[in-house]
């Protein structure tokens, strides 16, 4: 009984350290894949599809940035002119989520996706609802 459990302790652990690609290109308007552990603005199949994230007149990447990095466990991966990745880091297995914000004319581009696993249980929509409703409270949507 004990050795099956410490293998499945084991084999947890490995795949929690497992973070997928570490140099990672910017995938902001593409859409998702076939896999329900991404959600984005680009995307028109219900299944992944975000409504469009109006920005205000008022509203900059660096403002933008701020409110994203106020969500939990989050750092700025890579920050450019008009484009942000932040990555976010689950608490228990470390598993590592991608979210790409890139400004184009009024609108935000969003685009929310886990790096490793077939399904997210949500997470990443849920993160994508609470970017949303932090703008707004924030004024920038």
């Amino acid at each position: 009984m004990l050795k099956p459990l410490a293998l499945l302790m084991a084999s947890a652990l490995v795949v929690g350290c497992s973070n997928g690609e570490t140099v990672m290109s910017d995938r902001s308007i593409l859409p998702c894949a076939d896999k329900p552990n991404c959600v984005s603005t680009q995307d028109g199949r219900e299944k992944y599809s975000l409504a469009p994230f109006v920005l205000k007149p008022n509203a900059t990447l660096e403002a933008i940035e701020t409110v994203a990095l106020n969500l939990g466990r989050a750092k700025t991966a890579d920050r450019q002119e008009n484009y942000l990745r932040i990555e976010y880091t689950s608490k228990v297995f470390r598993f590592v989520d991608d979210l790409e914000l890139r400004i184009i004319d009024d609108k935000l581009i969003v685009r929310s996706e886990s790096r490793t696993g077939h399904s997210d249980l949500g997470v990443n929509r849920k993160r994508a609802d609470a970017l949303r409703a932090a703008l707004l409270a924030a004024g920038l949507i």
